[in-house]
């Protein structure tokens, strides 16, 4: 019951995040958090500890949990850093390309274009993120499979919150495109067209929306 409740209490304020009704930087107080779901504090705490451990949530000593906030600078700097690592996996990747591997990516491609098609922004956004560490998983090269998915970790929160639907369908279409690439031992190509699609996804992130909502009360009703 009380794994059930916490679950509750992270899905509600993931999809409040997500969908722009809670501000960036808005103080999540635990009593108030537990007044609406008619829980205990410390089931609150332990919801806001796993939304901090997915990037949603920073947790301040002495001043309590606050929506996540990523900089500008943060998002370019974790790009950066992902098209160094990235352009040389597609190009590996290629190089020991099985029909087996290209069926998985093929198989994931398929489930983020439903997701998409379902306006699921957190399972698109997962999905989106995930293709990424899988290619890594199917090199069977685990340390490359975390670095990536801390990176992508860090990328959750900025592509949740600043990138559209429309934005992600285009996600989508560039996965095809380097997975064809791949399929056809193009390593220079699979390449470029991971560094040119998250050259893309960088351009698309919007920073300066507004929010409306920064009541807890408000933004869960």
């Amino acid at each position: 019951m009380e794994s059930s409740s916490t679950s509750v209490i992270v899905q509600s304020l993931t999809k409040a995040i997500v969908e722009h009704r809670l501000l960036p930087g808005s103080k999540l107080a635990e009593q108030k958090l537990a007044d609406h779901f008619g829980v205990s504090r410390t089931l609150v705490r332990q919801a806001l500890l796993q939304l901090s451990q997915h990037q949603l949530v920073t947790l301040e000593p002495a001043r309590g949990a606050f929506v996540a906030a990523p900089s500008v600078e943060e998002a370019r700097q974790v790009f950066a850093v992902r098209r160094m690592l990235e352009c040389e996996m597609a190009r590996a990747f290629a190089a020991q390309v099985t029909p087996a591997k290209i069926k998985v990516l093929r198989a994931h491609i398929a489930q983020e274009k439903i997701a998409i098609a379902q306006e699921d922004a957190s399972g698109r956004t997962e999905l989106l993120g995930d293709f990424h560490v899988r290619m890594a998983e199917l090199m069977d090269n685990p340390v490359l499979a975390q670095l990536l998915g801390q990176l992508i970790s860090r990328c959750a929160l900025i592509t949740l919150m600043y990138q559209s639907s429309h934005d992600a369908g285009h996600s989508n279409e560039e996965h095809v495109e380097i997975v064809r690439a791949l399929a056809g031992r193009d390593g220079e190509l699979a390449a470029q067209l991971m560094g040119e699609h998250l050259s893309h996804i960088e351009a698309q992130l919007t920073f300066d929306r507004t929010y409306p909502s920064n009541d807890i009360r408000q933004a869960l009703a």
